[in-house]
């Protein structure tokens, strides 16, 4: 099936232009609907459109920090709230706080800047009333407020420029496509909802200008609602919901070495040639592997993750979004022999002296760890993630990899109900002396079906 610009049959969503009415984001087609925008109000007023008078609005909302503490995760999202104005280099401009607690002021996406020396956005205090900033790199302008809703409204000097600017659910594709065309001395722009803040140059947005963005943004949310459920974020308590905190991706001019894309505190990274899966419906919906991938990345849980693992499981919420997204999954490519990821894998299971960590490639661990959504269902892993942020298990150091997989073992077997250990062991891991303490005292009873011997079905074309 091809993929309608207006319409994403294979989630199970009608997603339509950005000023239609509400939609059931990320659900599956059973699922009930839900407001697109979210009701958190940290979150929708943050949501508001800058224009000419050069004003923005910040609302005041929880730390990316704490909220990363929270959640238990291993990487943090933004703090930062867009503005939709540009700030050139060397450039002095005023800044009014005209209402509200005074916020801060960052000049600069992360890792956007054409020099490496201003990759690292800087940092401006404001006041009441009046501020005069000037800086050297310049970039897009961002606001910063911690506190529960507090709203502070910011004018901005006409020294600023306006950048294309779109904003779900408030700008019109004829409005966007004209902003194109007459903000043209900004060379970045953005793509904002509620919880995605898409920041690109203008001129990658030209070369897919013909996207409906509308449609783009509500991939975005789709992708991160179901980012969302696959680690339990499902409001049942303080810990388990979503939060306010949005998700930063940028097109950076640079990448590390022998990388695609990446994912740090704050933010994650695309080249200029990941645009056509970035900012290109059908490549986002289909293709888009690589930013699941590295969202997945700022969703993965600590104290469970050994570093050997770091590329591996923030692929399961990149299976995820294939099962949502009515996708075949990564796991079941054929090689040019004919055998997929669970072939190569089974080949070596179980065989003597073999050893986890150099056995097998990042796809083949991640067969590990899909074997336990085929066994235990699509919650497994959400409730993992909820035992986790009600437990908040010390993870140790950045380098106690055997403290981690002591965890993995412990907390999948709590939650699967099962003595997992043998499973493990079939997978070549060593099962550590603190892992039998913890589990010899639960009797658990062994898998009926050992999990090591389930595979999603194999491609028929």
């Amino acid at each position: 099936m091809t993929l309608d610009r207006r319409r994403l049959l294979r989630t199970g969503l009608t997603l339509t232009t950005a000023g239609a009415a509400a939609l059931a984001l990320g659900a599956t087609a059973s699922a009930a609907p839900t407001g697109r925008v979210p009701t958190d109000p940290r979150v929708t007023h943050r949501l508001r459109l800058p224009n000419a008078t050069r004003t923005a609005t910040a609302v005041a909302r929880p730390a990316a920090e704490p909220e990363r503490l929270r959640l238990q995760k291993a990487l943090g999202s933004t703090d930062l709230q867009p503005t939709g104005l540009y700030l050139p280099p060397g450039t002095a401009v005023d800044v009014r706080v005209a209402s509200g607690p005074a916020p801060t002021l960052v000049v600069g996406a992360p890792a956007t800047h054409p020099d490496a020396a201003y990759s690292t956005p800087r940092t401006y205090t404001l006041a009441a009333g009046t501020t005069t900033v000037t800086d050297p790199g310049g970039g897009m302008l961002y606001l910063k407020l911690t506190g529960d809703g507090e709203l502070a409204v910011v004018h901005f000097g006409p020294s600023t420029v306006l950048a294309p600017y779109f904003l779900l659910g408030q700008t019109s594709e004829t409005t966007f496509q004209q902003q194109l065309d007459e903000r043209v001395t900004a060379p970045l722009a953005e793509l904002v909802s509620p919880y995605a803040i898409v920041t690109v140059t203008r001129e990658s947005l030209l070369r897919f200008r013909s996207e409906d963005h509308g449609t783009l943004m509500d991939t975005f949310e789709a992708i991160i609602r179901s980012h969302a459920d696959a680690s339990g974020m499902d409001a049942t308590g303080p810990v388990h919901g979503r939060g306010p905190v949005p998700f930063h991706l940028v097109e950076s001019p640079r990448m590390p070495p022998g990388a695609g894309a990446y994912a740090t505190h704050g933010f994650t990274a695309y080249p200029a040639g990941y645009m056509d899966r970035l900012i290109s419906v059908e490549g986002l919906h289909d293709r888009g592997w690589g930013v699941w991938h590295e969202l997945g990345h700022q969703h993965q849980q600590f104290p469970y993750k050994p570093g050997a693992t770091t590329e591996v499981t923030c692929n399961i919420y990149a299976l995820a979004i294939q099962r949502r997204f009515g996708l075949p999954s990564n796991l079941t490519v054929p090689d040019a022999t004919g055998a997929d990821v669970y072939d190569q894998a089974f080949a070596k299971l179980g065989t003597p002296g073999l050893d986890f960590l150099s056995a097998f490639n990042l796809m083949q661990k991640l067969a590990q760890y899909q074997q336990l959504t085929l066994a235990y269902g699509e919650d497994f892993w959400p409730r993992v993630h909820r035992l986790v942020r009600a437990e908040k298990p010390d993870g140790g150091s950045y380098d106690d990899n055997a403290l981690r997989f002591h965890h993995l073992m412990t907390l999948t077997s709590r939650v699967s109900g099962h003595d997992l250990r043998g499973f493990y062991r079939t997978w070549g891991m060593t099962v550590d002396p603190r892992t039998d303490a913890a589990l010899d005292p639960l009797a658990l009873p062994a898998p009926p079906v050992d999990p090591a011997t389930l595979r999603e079905p194999r491609r028929t074309s």
